[in-house]
């Protein structure tokens, strides 16, 4: 069985992988609007770690998440600061989590307006998956514009 920790580490290897391919392509390419979910490249992974940001806040009963514009993000080197921010965030507070602590629970309401039953690990999960959807975008905005994306295969596969 795989560890949402290891799998979160994992996450922050690519995530670095692509924020490399994806300077590559100047700043031009990486704030153009492609007509993705979040617009350009720069608003899809600025997207991912809001989100992160966002359920950390949750999670920390913290309110500290980044409440900024994407436009706020004017270099390269705004984004990678977020990301290093956001980054070591998880870090601590997954230092901090006992394999009791991923089965914490919390009520909340779905997007659907129902009341659910979470724990820490299905937000963790939840983490993932989200920046894994928006990694697709990227891959195929990638192939669009004939840029080979980043390997990113499970423990190198």
């Amino acid at each position: 069985m795989v560890d949402i920790k290891q799998l979160l580490k994992y996450n922050d290897e690519v995530r670095h992988r692509y924020f490399e391919c994806l300077t590559k392509l100047g700043w031009t390419g990486f704030v153009e609007d492609k007509g993705a979910s979040w617009g350009s490249m720069r608003n899809i992974l600025i997207h991912t770690l809001g989100a992160t940001d966002y359920w950390l806040d949750f999670l920390k009963g913290e309110n500290v998440h980044a409440d900024k514009e994407f436009e706020d993000y004017a270099t390269f080197d705004d984004v990678k600061r977020y990301m290093k921010h956001v980054e070591k965030r998880m870090q601590n507070y997954l230092g901090s989590l006992s394999a009791k602590g991923l089965q914490k629970e919390y009520s909340v309401e779905n997007d659907a307006g129902e009341k659910v039953k979470i724990t820490v690990e299905d937000v963790l999960v939840h983490v993932f998956e989200e920046e894994v959807h928006h990694r697709g975008e990227l891959i195929a905005l990638l192939w669009q514009m004939d840029v080979r994306p980043p390997l990113m295969g499970w423990k190198e596969l």
